[in-house]
């Protein structure tokens, strides 16, 4: 014959069994929510990597633009190739002004637009600008500006180019 239960025995019996088992689910989920605020943290850090590639990338673009407004106000030299460069200028050894407006626009541009702090004014910020006649009245101008954009991170290469043309 079987002993007589009580309901209450039964589910003390019950309970007795289970115990631990909340505190495993427990640190499953903590688990996998830490796992994914990982890979939060790692999205936001490839976006801001990213972010400050592209603002790089577009103060290459506004010194490009600084030169080009320069030298339509001085068209002529433009046209005449005052401008033009032998060797890429570099931007931790900006050219002292001369006498010419040319060589005092190309200091300017050298020490404010390629030695800013974005793109940074190390021996590789280089700006270089070529500029060809074409018939009597234009030219066609080239500003190439290269860069050092090794913040982006792994997988990307680091030196970065911007070449901007233009008929002046």
């Amino acid at each position: 014959m079987r002993p007589v239960r009580l309901p209450g025995q039964q589910a003390a019996r019950r309970r007795a069994g289970q115990s631990g088992v909340g505190l495993i689910e427990v640190l499953v989920a903590v688990l996998v929510l830490s796992i994914a605020f990982l890979g939060i943290a790692a999205l936001q850090a490839m976006s801001l990597s990213t972010n400050n590639g592209a603002m790089a990338r577009s103060m290459a673009t506004v010194a490009s633009y600084s030169i080009l407004d320069a030298m339509r106000a001085d068209i002529g030299g433009a046209r005449n190739g005052d401008y033009n460069t032998t060797t890429p200028i570099a931007a931790n050894a900006c050219p002292a002004p001369g006498s010419t407006l040319a060589s005092v626009q190309l200091s300017q541009w050298c020490s404010v637009g390629l030695g800013n702090r974005s793109l940074g004014a190390t021996a590789s910020t280089t700006g270089a600008i070529a500029c060809t006649a074409v018939g009597t009245a234009s030219a066609d101008c080239t500003i190439t500006i290269t860069f050092d954009d090794s913040r982006t991170g792994a997988g990307s290469s680091s030196a970065q180019q911007v070449a901007t043309r233009a008929m002046l």
